[in-house]
């Protein structure tokens, strides 16, 4: 992972964000939920999804509305 965005997700752990990757047969898919590390994402089913630097093509954390 590139040494800036490593930086970025690390202090992002424990807050929820959206990603999109690409996916390796074209296109993009979304992965939503709380950041568990750097490269993994605990979705709302609890399942912990991983994914690599080289598959991000945008993120941004999701901010609750009160």
């Amino acid at each position: 992972m590139a040494h800036g965005l490593e930086a970025r997700f690390t202090t992002l752990i424990g807050k929820r964000v959206t990603i999109r990757l690409h996916d390796p047969e074209g296109g993009f898919r979304d992965i939503v939920g709380y950041l568990e590390s750097p490269v993994t994402l605990r979705n709302r089913h609890g399942v912990l999804v991983d994914f690599s630097d080289g598959q991000i093509a945008l993120w941004k954390e999701v901010v609750e509305k009160k």
